[in-house]
């Protein structure tokens, strides 16, 4: 598995994205808000996003690099299955089992369980399927047993629906960050793209908006969760 960055242990957070932006695009807030507050952070990606009209391996990776660099992570890595025809397959969920039991994350970000692209689906199945497997016991699998606690979900999904979210993240203060590492990726946002606005960075930015909106807030990152999430207090209201 290559990785871009050496691997801490354990991670705070740890966003698993089926290609290079898919993190970015949903999940960008919440990494820089997580280095903020002094935590550490990493992406897992499930393939390399490549063969695209714009872009390349060499292109993809250092627009890759780029954005790292923004949301300052402690570790990157790419699985390097193959893009367009992810599947669910034993061989991934063992390979994605042993990235949990080797950076043990605290909380893992994936991918919407409702989407029209494959890639997405079959990530969601993947990423559940592993945090499963990672605490077996009596297995094959590299690493000590770990269980992830929690996996939220974000939304970079390419239908035209409208999630109810669990919870919308403040990022009012990360949405200049947020958008820089989204642009970093020129071959897939901007290169033989309408100039014309609205762009899908605009849309991107527009989205924030009205999630932030609706919590009364400048820009919010929506989360929804399969699990009911618990609270000690209501201060957080």
């Amino acid at each position: 598995m290559p990785a871009t960055l050496p691997a801490p242990k354990p991670l705070d957070l740890l966003v698993v994205a089926p290609h290079p932006d898919d993190a970015e695009i949903g999940a960008a807030g919440a990494l820089l808000l997580a280095k903020a507050r002094g935590q550490t952070t990493g992406v897992i990606e499930l393939t390399s996003g490549e063969p695209t009209p714009h872009g390349s391996l060499a292109i993809r990776a250092r627009e890759t690099a780029a954005a790292t660099d923004i949301l300052q992570l402690d570790w990157r890595g790419n699985l390097d299955l193959p893009n367009r025809s992810l599947e669910h397959t034993l061989e991934a969920r063992r390979m994605l089992a042993g990235v949990f039991r080797q950076l043990r994350p605290r909380l893992i970000l994936a991918p919407y369980w409702e989407d029209a692209h494959p890639d997405h689906l079959a990530a969601i199945s993947l990423v559940e399927a592993a945090r499963f497997w990672s605490k077996l016991s009596r297995s094959d699998i590299s690493g000590q047993p770990y269980h992830p606690p929690r996996i939220l979900h974000y939304f970079s999904i390419h239908l035209r629906i409208h999630p109810q979210p669990a919870f919308v993240l403040d990022i009012s203060q990360q949405l200049p960050q947020k958008m820089a590492a989204i642009a970093c990726y020129e071959s897939q946002f901007i290169t033989g793209r309408n100039p014309t606005p609205p762009t899908i960075l605009d849309d991107i930015r527009d989205r924030a908006r009205y999630w932030g909106w609706s919590i009364g807030r400048h820009y919010g990152e929506p989360y929804a969760s399969r699990e009911p999430i618990g609270l000690s207090d209501l201060n957080v209201f």
